[in-house]
């Protein structure tokens, strides 16, 4: 079975945002198992399917513009649950969630180069 991975049509931004996504999502997977079974962490585990769905919808050039278009929001809206829960106090900023933020801010700026680039 040949690969459907199409590399030929991805640019070095392109990897940067899968590297970034992967970083964050391997983040969430990590923090999501290790909450079972929580809610908090069956929601970083779904979080982690979302990294994985449009990495790999971006990999396989499936439907890419929509993967960049609702990366966006879902990106950011896991910047602005972590401010508010920072600021609720049941949040730390660690190093690994800085490192996340910093992934996560980065990424939607590719994303947003990505949709106009399309």
């Amino acid at each position: 079975m040949a690969s459907r991975i199409d590399t030929s049509s991805l640019t070095t931004l392109h990897y940067v945002g899968i590297a970034l996504a992967a970083l964050s999502g391997v983040i969430h997977l990590v923090l999501g198992v290790g909450s079972l079974p929580t809610a908090f962490g069956v929601s970083f585990l779904v979080a982690a399917a979302g990294f994985a769905v449009g990495i790999a919808m971006v990999a396989l050039n499936v439907r890419r513009r929509l993967a960049y278009l609702l990366g966006v929001p879902f990106v950011l809206g896991q910047i602005v649950i972590f401010g508010y829960t920072v600021i609720q106090g049941l949040n730390q900023l660690s190093p690994v969630a800085a490192a996340d933020k910093l992934a996560q801010v980065a990424l939607v700026a590719i994303l947003v180069v990505l949709l106009g680039r399309e």
